[in-house]
């Protein structure tokens, strides 16, 4: 078998993003460390044209860059993904542009927090512990979590089936908490890559991700075969995906719901589904208790 990190080539490079217009500005430093200023690409830029004024203001946009579909780099560093095009589109109906800036997972939060960045946006699921302690948008995009598992292995069907196994999360998510809760032994990881990582080696028995990522991640290395099984519904409040700010900060927070409600009711934000995620939509709509194979 392939070593992994030859068969899985997520871009690891760190940067900061920016897309206050036409042009992306990346930089790279340490690869434990984000940037603080943007540095001027001057080629490979992407292909997003602001139609704001030079004038409009700048918001600094938190992202880990590293969790398909919602923020990942392509390989000139440009940022892409649902959240990517969901916070530029947000922009552009609001007057608005936005600077992306990767962090890890936990800066996502503290960086908000502490007001170096204005908000986040990376597959981010409401919480009530998050929406006492941020300031949270209304939900804009149905983010539901989900088991992945091999092939021939098991056989799972739902939370209570990882009961005696070893199980897969990112560091400081919901499904680390659940797992937690649940007595269940968790190897924490900050990022996906990593986790699937172990998931493939064998290190873990099964891995918890939001179910795009998981199906991102499945159908980019078909020669693992494996089982996804979603455990949240619709009407699951923490399988809605929102936009991540701090608490108190009413102008903002109003602006982005404002925001929200008009895209919903404009089909953007279905384009945007559609673009990145058409091929999960029946994998999505699938009876939690059932298990959506990827081959």
């Amino acid at each position: 078998m392939k070593q992994l990190y030859q068969v899985l080539p997520f871009v690891m490079s760190v940067g900061l993003l920016g897309c206050g217009n036409s042009n992306n500005t990346a930089a790279q430093e340490n690869a434990n460390t984000t940037t603080s200023a943007p540095v001027t690409e001057t080629q490979n830029q992407d292909d997003f044209v602001s139609k704001l004024p030079d004038s409009a203001p700048v918001l600094k946009v938190a992202m880990t860059g590293d969790l398909p579909p919602f923020s990942f780099q392509d390989d000139y560093g440009n940022m892409q993904g649902t959240d990517v095009d969901s916070i530029r589109a947000l922009g552009e109906e609001q007057g608005f542009k936005v600077e992306f800036y990767k962090e890890t997972w936990q800066g996502l939060f503290d960086s908000v927090e502490s007001g170096k960045r204005d908000l986040a946006v990376s597959g981010v699921a409401y919480s009530d512990e998050r929406n006492t302690n941020y300031g949270l948008s209304k939900p804009y995009f149905f983010n539901p979590s989900a088991i992945m598992y091999p092939q021939g292995k098991l056989d799972i069907k739902s939370l209570e089936d990882l009961k005696g196994l070893k199980a897969g999360a990112l560091e400081g998510s919901k499904h680390e908490d659940v797992l937690k809760e649940m007595g269940i032994e968790v190897v924490s990881r900050p990022t996906i890559f990593l986790s699937y990582g172990d998931l493939v080696q064998g290190n873990v028995d099964v891995i918890l991700n939001d179910m795009p990522t998981l199906q991102h991640t499945a159908k980019s290395y078909p020669e693992y075969k494996v089982n996804i099984v979603p455990y949240e519904g619709a009407d699951t409040p923490s399988a809605q995906q929102v936009v991540l700010m701090a608490k108190g900060n009413t102008d903002l927070i109003n602006n982005i719901n404002e925001g929200i409600d008009k895209l919903k009711a404009n089909g953007t934000f279905k384009k945007i589904e559609d673009r990145w995620l058409g091929m999960a939509d029946t994998a999505v709509e699938a009876d939690p208790n059932i298990t959506a194979q990827v081959n």
